[in-house]
């Protein structure tokens, strides 16, 4: 202590009136000294500064890879509501607790599919109807119920389905009154063995003999909740109509021009349908708007959630270094009170510390946002088809955070080193 002191009132290399950069830092504060200071600590001690960064890793990995499953399950979910109709819009008429006879006039009919095709054509790129009817039919030996559609040429287009094998129905198939099919794959496959096989095949459908044009299927499962099903029949709409005791078309789809149409179409097929009818007829008409805004706000909940959960795991990081810094300046208490007997500034000691708690978390950070971007990269080399989303958004928040929890979480324990008084230092065992 003497000694130091000595050489701190003398003004050699050791005291402020001398600067030498293999020595301490002297009063001025120098930031590129403090930084040497902090590397050469934290080289010391390698194993206690991983483990410490460790934390950091895993939190930053976590918030990117959080916000990247999120934002690739909303994705995910949005398609394939997507995948049902881009910008549908469907209408039926609701019979409430009226018998089939009291609304027989009521039901939506080609008529109005025509008149709405007419005065929305501005707004929509398509209009079809359904007529659904069911016959029974010999499939593997034994009898069973099939699902018939009637439709038109535009259903395929606005109910976005997948052509298997063959063609869809064309315009020339409606206005003639063609006996052709379609069938649905596993229908396909039960009759004739494969999809490709059934093309050109004859089949009985209300008696009348019909060929085989094509199979297709949805582009998205409905699991059953639209008017298809795994065994379906679908026939031109000029031919079913007589299959059926009263004309009803349920549903009736719409496809939008643009999403912005989405709206403006929902209320002009309710005001037509209404206007054509009797008063007091009730339609509902829906589209997919409000399932995919629904849609939506889950999926920004969960990653709001998921998001807060990660940057928790950062807290108890920086909690965690905290904890390290202030051993680590009981440790070195004499080494502090040295540097601050041979003129080191308060700034000086500060910085020092608050570089180590910095340096660890931003390097902490670094490594966890290269361990989060590696992980959805890699997985483009297994499934090239399958994109993951990466957040640079989410990115820029971990580092972010990162820094912040090296300032706040470092700030105590530099304080703490920076207030030492040198007498006290040099004595504490």
């Amino acid at each position: 202590m003497a000694q130091a002191q000595h050489l701190y009132r003398k003004g050699t290399a050791y005291g402020p009136g001398s600067y030498n950069k293999k020595t301490f830092m002297p009063g001025a504060f120098q930031i590129g000294e403090a930084l040497r200071f902090s590397l050469q600590a934290l080289r010391a001690n390698r194993l206690r500064t991983a483990l410490t960064a460790l934390g950091l890793i895993i939190g930053n990995a976590s918030v990117i890879l959080v916000v990247t499953i999120s934002l690739t399950a909303r994705d995910y979910i949005l398609d394939k509501i997507r995948g049902v109709g881009s910008n549908l819009v469907y209408a039926f008429y609701d019979a409430g607790n009226l018998s089939a006879a009291e609304v027989g006039a009521d039901y939506v009919k080609l008529a109005d599919v025509e008149a709405i095709r007419q005065q929305l054509a501005g707004h929509i790129t398509a209009a079809t109807a359904v007529m659904s009817s069911n016959d029974r039919m010999v499939i593997s030996g034994r009898e069973q119920d099939v699902k018939v559609i009637a439709t038109d040429e535009f259903y395929a287009t606005v109910r976005n389905h997948v052509l298997v094998a063959g063609r869809f129905l064309d315009t020339s198939d409606v206005a003639l009154r063609q006996k052709v099919t379609l069938l649905t794959p596993k229908l396909a496959q039960r009759l004739y063995g494969s999809q490709q096989n059934a093309i050109g095949q004859l089949m009985k459908v209300h008696g009348l003999q019909f060929t085989v044009i094509g199979t297709f299927r949805e582009r998205t499962s409905t699991f059953g909740n639209s008017e298809l099903s795994e065994e379906t029949v679908l026939i031109p709409i000029s031919v079913g109509r007589y299959f059926t005791p009263v004309e009803r078309i349920d549903p009736l789809y719409l496809q939008a021009r643009t999403p912005d149409d989405v709206a403006a179409v929902t209320a002009g097929v309710k005001t037509i349908l209404s206007s054509r009818h009797r008063p007091g007829a009730r339609y509902n008409v829906e589209n997919l708007a409000s399932i995919l805004e629904v849609a939506e706000q889950i999926a920004q909940v969960l990653t709001v959630v998921l998001f807060l959960v990660a940057l928790i795991t950062l807290v108890i990081s920086g909690i965690g270094i905290m904890n390290i810094m202030l051993v680590t300046v009981t440790e070195r208490t004499k080494e502090i009170g040295l540097r601050k007997a041979l003129g080191a500034s308060r700034a000086a000691v500060l910085s020092q510390f608050l570089f180590e708690a910095v340096l660890i978390s931003v390097g902490g950070g670094l490594l966890g946002i290269v361990v989060g971007v590696a992980v959805p990269l890699s997985l483009r080399y297994f499934a090239a088809e399958f994109a993951v989303p990466v957040s640079m958004e989410a990115v820029a928040v971990a580092f972010a955070v990162s820094f912040l929890v090296g300032i706040i979480f470092g700030l105590l324990p530099a304080n703490r080193a920076a207030g030492l008084q040198p007498t006290e230092a040099l004595r504490y065992e």
